[in-house]
């Protein structure tokens, strides 16, 4: 059985910075995929960023140049560096992991930007 748990949420101030990290657990052993979706209150959720095995990465276009999603296959954990945080960044971060044929969701946690 995969697990999935995350690290990182908080309360940042517009314009700081946080790191979200998510190590994955259990029989998985080079996840294909890996990455973050985001829900904000009332909203669906959203694509943030993702990466592959290779490390070919792919952004949101609202989060371009501000965050970057990277992987430690070794660790088997992907983070999520997010910089210039706006208020409306403020939502909960779900991770996830690609692995024959499933993905697999964290469990979310909830970044709040906001003075």
């Amino acid at each position: 059985q995969v697990q999935l748990v995350e690290s990182g949420g908080g309360l940042v101030q517009p314009g700081g910075s946080l790191r979200l990290s998510c190590a994955a657990s259990g029989s998985i052993f080079r996840a294909v995929g890996m990455g973050w979706y985001r829900q904000a209150p009332g909203k669906q959720r959203e694509l943030v960023a993702g990466i592959i095995s290779n490390g070919n990465t792919n952004y949101a276009d609202f989060v371009k140049g501000r965050f970057t999603v990277s992987r430690d296959n070794a660790k088997n954990t992907v983070y999520l560096q997010m910089n210039s945080l706006k208020p409306e960044d403020t939502a909960v971060y779900f991770c996830y992991v690609d692995f024959r044929g499933i993905r697999y969701w964290g469990q979310g946690t909830q970044v709040t930007v906001s003075s």
